[in-house]
């Protein structure tokens, strides 16, 4: 399995804090069955700012690390950017990473609104060949309330990431209904962990893709998962059948969440 969104260099975010806790992280990755993590810290949120440079570096002491402590996981670059005004420019002065090197990157909305001028956001990345994913849609207020608004920036040419400890119920009700209604309605492309740490706010991949295979079938796992290997290959991610038909979609899905 391959990890898309993850918070383990020490030290630079919220998640890991020490070596130890970053290696505790590797090692529950591993038992879990995760073969590449793509390290993610958060950028510019207004309170970390972890530039292009350091990340690199920190990743590189990390496969030190690993290698000295025998452990197989692959660990890969990234960044989860919060929307801001001076991201393109940042981008142009090479402050920014995509993920593992590929054409996709990881940006992150506040946690209760759509930024205004997220449409337009996008439309610049793309001109630049930038893909965005936006990470854990599910738990941003303006989304669950206004479904529609994500398929517009779905439609625009982003893709969503959907985070394990929402499919699994731990941020709460109302965001799990979001996180599998909008799994359902093809809203979705790809599924990590966000784990900032191995056992209070973990990986729990595994356990989210066997939901997956439960409640929605067996071809939901697999394109999840496929879309993880093809974004870390800088392929073509894949949409389900009706991923683009969501002509009164958002109406169902809206009916849905306002109902749990």
């Amino acid at each position: 399995m391959i990890d898309i969104h993850t918070h383990i260099l020490p030290g630079l975010d919220d998640g890991a804090q020490t070596w130890e806790d970053t290696l505790n992280m590797a090692r529950a990755a591993v038992a879990e069955g995760i073969t590449t993590v793509i390290a993610t810290p958060h950028h510019a949120n207004g309170v970390y700012l972890n530039k292009a440079e350091a990340v690199r570096a920190q990743a590189e002491l990390f496969r030190e690390r690993l290698a000295a402590e025998g452990i197989p996981l692959k660990v890969e670059c990234g960044q989860e950017i919060r929307v801001h005004d001076d991201l393109l420019d940042a981008w142009q002065r090479n402050e920014l990473l995509t993920l593992a090197g590929s054409s996709y990157m990881l940006i992150e909305m506040p946690s209760g609104r759509i930024p205004s001028g997220m449409r337009d956001l996008i439309h610049e990345l793309k001109i630049l060949g930038l893909k965005p994913i936006i990470a854990h849609p599910e738990r941003n207020a303006e989304a669950i309330r206004h479904p529609e608004r994500l398929s517009e920036l779905l439609d625009a040419g982003a893709y969503a990431q959907v985070t394990t400890h929402s499919l699994l119920g731990l941020f709460g009700k109302k965001i799990e209904d979001a996180a599998w209604s909008f799994c359902r309605n093809g809203l979705v492309h790809l599924v990590s962990s966000d784990a900032h740490h191995a056992d209070l706010r973990g990986f729990r991949l595994r356990e989210a893709y066997d939901r997956i295979s439960s409640k929605l079938g067996e071809k939901f796992k697999e394109n999840f998962r496929q879309n993880a290997e093809d974004l870390l290959y800088n392929h073509t991610i894949r949409l389900m059948d009706h991923s683009r038909d969501r002509i009164s979609l958002w109406k169902k899905i809206e009916r849905f969440i306002r109902k749990s």
